[in-house]
């Protein structure tokens, strides 16, 4: 994931670059769980978002895509919105958003300033942050200065230890819940929907998009007193059989002849049931244009048409479930599969569920210390029965792409997922 934007304020300030660089220096490791030092910092900047609809939303996967379609619709109705959502793809400044638009690397600029300086005025200077804590903090200044109607919380990593959950929310969303992240959320769904269900406040409101979820997290929400909508429950999608359309349910409206959505469709219905419990749904044809129209750099996305493809940040065993029904929309003959992964994810169970695809995989090297060696990837599609003879392994995911769309023949797809790093990749080489 590259910063791009190198713009300076001043001659004697650091250029947005040089700060993410220094970011990256200043704490010894990437993830440090706890909230403690980032309130700490959040205090002597004054942080305060108690003049905006605040909306947290966490989840293992749909996160992005929920706040995405929360954004759009909020925009139809003339609401100032921002959000805060990572990791990014090919530019920093993709991790906040003004009113649909990256915010401006002069405003990341002068708000990392701020929290420098109020995390040098906390315990002598000696508060450390990581990467994520600064941004965070960073950028719920920049929604503070704005002075945002609406303010979208994109949770990081878990929920309850997240920096995002220094604010309150005014609305809970949980997209899904499964297992990534164990190290950090623990090796079960119920441990994790427990971290997850943090971002819950007491005798709030919050919704549920999982479909399936823990007991753990009904027991939370009983013990908040939350007031919670949750999928299946409260509300729901109706899929027609030819994915030609769906029908959403809920507690008060409900639509039919919806367009099927260009991202995955059971977060459209979570962030639906968001807008419905805050009483801010758009008119039904302003509604139905959003659905249609909506779109997430780096998920489904289709970035050519001929050769005809698509990109998808999918990596962990929920995502690529959910990928090989949606994989069934497409009137492909076969597939081209450009795969790359970072070790420390469930690397067996993610693939398995495409192993037994109609189709050739180019497996490719990943760089960095998280980096995955092709072989691994290679194995684990064997063991789960992919012929080995339907497999090439590559130095790097560039390579692999750059084979597959020479292999490529009318009528096929050609499919790049396995990190957001992989996806960034192939989305350079489009550029």
């Amino acid at each position: 994931m590259k910063n791009t934007d190198t713009s300076k304020t001043d001659s004697n300030a650091k250029s947005l670059s040089q700060w993410l660089s220094y970011l990256e220096s200043i704490h010894p490791s990437t993830i440090d769980m706890g909230l403690d030092r980032v309130k700490a910092v959040a205090h002597a900047m004054s942080l305060d978002l108690s003049n905006a609809l605040v909306i947290t939303v966490a989840g293992t996967n749909g996160k992005g895509t929920t706040c995405r379609l929360l954004e759009q619709a909020l925009l139809s109705q003339g609401k100032r919105v921002a959000v805060y959502s990572s990791p990014h793809l090919n530019d920093y400044r993709e991790r906040v958003r003004l009113n649909g638009e990256l915010a401006l690397a002069t405003d990341f600029v002068a708000a990392f300033n701020c929290v420098e300086s109020a995390r040098n005025e906390t315990s002598g200077g000696t508060t450390s942050l990581t990467y994520f804590e600064f941004g965070t903090l960073a950028a719920i200044k920049m929604m503070q200065s704005w002075n945002v109607d609406v303010a979208i919380l994109e949770v990081g990593l878990g929920g309850r230890l997240d920096a995002t959950n220094i604010i309150d929310p005014d609305l809970a969303v949980i997209t899904t819940i499964d297992l990534d992240h164990q190290d950090w959320l623990g090796n079960t769904r119920e441990k994790i929907a427990r971290e997850k269900a943090g971002i819950m406040r007491s005798g709030g409101n919050a919704i549920v998009g999982e479909l399936f979820p823990p007991s753990s997290l009904y027991d939370i929400a009983n013990e908040l007193n939350a007031n919670v909508r949750w999928a299946t429950e409260d509300f729901e999608a109706i899929i027609a059989s030819d994915y030609s359309e769906w029908s959403w349910k809920g507690k008060r409206h409900s639509y039919t002849s919806l367009p099927y959505p260009k991202i995955p469709l059971q977060n459209v219905s979570t962030a639906l049931a968001a807008l419905e419990l805050l009483q801010l749904l758009p008119e039904e044809k302003v509604l139905k244009d959003i659905i249609q129209n909506t779109t997430m750099p780096g998920r489904q996305q289709i970035i050519n048409q001929n050769p005809l493809v698509v990109v998808d940040v999918a990596h962990n065993p929920q995502a690529t479930l959910a990928m090989k029904e949606w994989l069934a929309r497409y009137n492909a003959d076969s597939l081209r599969i450009v795969v790359g992964m970072l070790k420390d994810k469930s690397i067996a169970e993610t693939l398995a569920p495409l192993s037994d695809l109609n189709a050739d995989w180019y497996v490719a090297n990943t760089q960095g210390p998280r980096g995955c060696s092709a072989d691994v990837l290679e194995n684990a599609l064997v063991n789960a029965g992919t012929s080995i003879q339907n497999i090439a392994l590559y130095e790097s995911v560039e390579a692999a792409y750059k084979q597959a769309l020479t292999d490529y023949q009318s009528g096929e797809l050609i499919l790049v997922f396995g990190s957001f790093v992989t996806v960034a990749d192939v989305l350079a080489i489009q550029c």
